[in-house]
Order: C-alpha cells, then structure tokens, then sequence
C-alpha cells in the first residue's frame, strides 16, 4: 500500500456508480432525505443553494465539487423563495436521465452533474467517520473533468465500464480529500495528515503495521517528546497513537480475513501479533467475535 489515504480508499472499496444531468430554472426547491452512500456534484453553469443537514447552507457556483461522503438529508434550491418538494434519494437512485427542477421551459438557472456510488466494505461507516461531513471546493478543474467521465462512462456499454468507474471513483476521491485539511477539518486522519509532524508518523504505521511500534517510536519518526506527540496526536486524529494502530491494524485484518487472505497464524502476523492466540484474544476484544467465527460470518 502507498500512503494513509491510499490505504483507506481501498479498504473502503468504492464501486457501483451512477450518475445524471440535474438542472433547475426559476423558483423552485427539492428535499433529499437521509441517504447514506456517498454522493458528489459539480455546477456545470449557473448557480444555487445547497443546505446540508448539520452544516452551514453554501452557494454553489460553476466550477464548484461537492462531496458527501455518508449523504445525509439535504435540500438544493434556487434563490426564490420555494416549498421544497419532498424526494426519497432511494427511489430516484437509479434515474440515469437529465432532472429538470422548476419551470421546464426555457434555459436553466442552474446545470449541475450529481451522482452517489456505494463503499463495498462492510467497515465504510467507521472509515467514513475519519472524513469530513461535507467537501466543499471551488474551482476544482481536476475534479470537474473526473466527474464529466464518470457521467460519460455511466451512459454507455463499453468493455471494462465497471472497473473503468471503480478507477474513477477512486481518483475523484483522493483528489478531493487531499484537498481537504487544517484546522477546520474534524478530527480524523485527513487532519491528521495535514500535521507534517504526525503525517511523518501515521505514514510509518500504514508502511509497517507488523513492526512493534510503541508511542516513544513513534514521537521519534514525528520528530516530537512523548508528551508532546502523544497530546498532539490525541487532539488532531481524536485517538491516542496506539489506539489508532490498534484501529488500523484491525481494520486490516478484518479485510484480510474477509477475503480469506491466509492463515489465522499469517494474518496475526500480518499486524503485529506474535502469535495467533494474542491476536485473537486482541480481536475479540475490538470486534467482539473470534476471527474463525468473523471469517466464517463473513463468508
């Protein structure tokens, strides 16, 4: 694996893509409901109003990329005052077609591409918890052209669409949350990774989980005290340092054994246990099964 985001973008296994044209022109205003998968637009021309539940409503501009990475309820609308119309995002998931919003004559207000796709990985809530509830990125070019792709991609039968849109989806991700980062980023480890200092440590127990890292060492690869790393880690990721390796390194082996990688002995050794009786006492305790039994359960 290449680095921290990397490692999380494929464990998180984004797959199953679609997308569609949304327009809107004079007054008018939709409500989304809770929907769970990640879902990204970016404004083709025009303008409008996007107002996420828990967040500050934003006005999207062209040129503008919007992720939601767990998609909760939200409503998009023009600038006139309107009742928003109800509309379950289940229900209309699976439209492929341009969506007209307000009058359905004459040039729109606003054009926008919008699409959600679905994390494969049964652990993508808890991943999803270490990103960002909404991005938000203004003259994102790059991404634009991504999600342009994407919409191309969805609308044909090619050879290879399906892998061709995993790819896609992987690289829209990864050039929106390296954008994102600082101090007005939540606790996680994109914030975490902004931080050269704890980035130079988080990248360290990504390359070797299997090493017996303890917080000294890792104060050392962060170029800090013990103290002072283990404050700064604590209050930038939102766990101690070894409560994230601890995290990490289950994330791991739940995937390792997902996908029947090996023997109990070889996975326990995959992580950093010197035996398969210590990593399975360490497992059951974090994930409240026994490997076997996850394994079992999982296949």
């Amino acid at each position: 694996m290449l680095d921290p985001l990397s490692d999380l973008i494929a464990l998180l296994r984004p797959s199953t893509v679609f997308s569609k044209g949304i327009s809107g022109a004079g007054r008018w205003a939709v409500r989304y409901s809770d929907f769970g998968h990640p879902g990204f637009c970016t404004i083709l021309d025009g303008s409008c109003r996007l107002a996420v539940d828990g967040q500050a409503p934003v006005t999207l501009a062209a040129g503008d990329f919007v992720l939601l990475p767990a998609t909760p309820g939200f409503t998009l609308s023009g600038f006139e005052a309107a009742e928003p119309i109800a509309l379950d995002p289940h229900a209309t998931a699976g439209i492929s077609g341009e969506v007209r919003h307000g009058r359905q004559d004459g040039e729109p207000d606003v054009r926008m591409m919008g699409g959600h796709f679905a994390f494969a990985s049964p652990e993508a809530g808890l991943l999803v918890s270490q990103l960002p509830a909404m991005i938000h990125l203004r003259g994102a070019e790059r991404l634009s052209a991504l999600v342009a792709m994407v919409r191309e991609e969805t609308g044909a039968e090619r050879p290879g669409r399906d892998l061709l849109l995993a790819r896609l989806v992987e690289i829209l991700l990864v050039e929106a949350l390296r954008a994102v980062g600082g101090e007005d980023t939540p606790p996680g480890l994109l914030r975490g990774l902004s931080d050269p200092r704890l980035a130079a440590a988080i990248r360290r127990m990504h390359a070797e989980p299997a090493r017996s890292w303890t917080t000294a060492d890792l104060a050392k690869e962060a170029a800090l005290s013990r103290s002072a790393f283990f404050d700064r880690f604590a209050r930038i990721v939102g766990v101690p340092p070894m409560e994230y390796l601890l995290g990490w390194r289950m994330s791991l082996a739940k995937d390792l054994l997902r996908r029947g990688t090996g023997r109990i002995e070889e996975i326990a050794e995959r992580v950093g246990y010197g035996s398969a009786s210590a990593f399975s006492t360490a497992f059951a305790r974090h994930v409240g099964v026994p490997p076997k039994r996850f394994a079992m359960a999982a296949g």
